[in-house]
């Protein structure tokens, strides 16, 4: 069985995932964006950047925020951590989606609170509380989705996703291509609508999108639990 055809009979009951993974793409792209523009150029979902923003600062480069970058680090280590004590419990790729989501949309909400509590300036306190939040749910994210082993939508990292593209156009395999290519398309989008907001109307405009496609998100992953427990079981 291809990797193509494994991937839709995984989902065949459950066609609101692709969906979900797209949304939370978003997201990710969104979270950057505020994250790098508004709180001292920080990635909170690229944890490469950040181990090569901290290699930069113990150089010498005076020009990177090195505590933003390791406290983004760091949380998003402690998100992991938290997605892989769910992974434990056993639990299906649905109920692990959907609790991981929840958790993304309390962190969304707290980190929404914070901003409203009061101005978020770089190199201060709540600027770096911010960076915690949001690195959080990304590290739950990161490990959810990586237990459920989605081809080319890992919802973080689009480096290899990219090179599939290439690759596998250069090699004249294309059936992986719309996946891919909606995978890098979502993280450009959720990046440009991230830096739109966050540049024109401020942070807050932009966690309220996020806390919203957060909150879609659960919807989408609860529908599709509650058909594949409402689904007969296999013989």
């Amino acid at each position: 069985m291809t990797e193509q055809a494994a991937f839709k009979q995984a989902h065949a009951d459950a066609p609101m995932i692709p969906w979900a993974l797209i949304a939370l793409t978003v997201t990710t792209g969104m979270v950057d964006a505020i994250s790098y523009l508004r709180l001292g150029h920080v990635f909170v979902a690229n944890m490469t950047g950040n181990v090569v923003f901290l290699g930069f600062a113990v150089a010498g480069f005076r020009g990177i925020a090195a505590l933003g970058s390791l406290i983004a680090v760091a949380a998003f280590l402690a998100g992991s951590l938290a997605g892989g004590a769910m992974i434990r419990h056993g639990q299906n790729n649905t109920h692990l989606l959907l609790h991981a989501t929840v958790v993304k949309f309390l962190l969304g909400i707290a980190a929404l609170a914070l901003t409203l509590a009061g101005p978020v300036q770089v190199g201060t306190l709540s600027a770096y509380a911010l960076t915690a939040l949001l690195a959080l749910a990304m590290g739950v994210q990161n490990a959810a989705v990586r237990k459920m082993a989605v081809p080319d939508f890992t919802t973080t990292v689009l480096t290899m996703t990219i090179t599939g593209i290439a690759a596998d156009y250069s090699s004249g395999i294309g059936s992986k291509l719309p996946r891919r290519a909606t995978s890098v398309v979502s993280m450009f989008a959720g990046a440009l609508l991230g830096a739109a907001l966050a540049l024109r109307n401020g942070i807050v405009a932009a966690l309220i999108v996020i806390v919203i496609l957060f909150g879609l998100t659960i919807l989408l992953v609860a529908i599709t639990r509650n058909r594949q427990q409402k689904s007969p079981a296999p013989p």
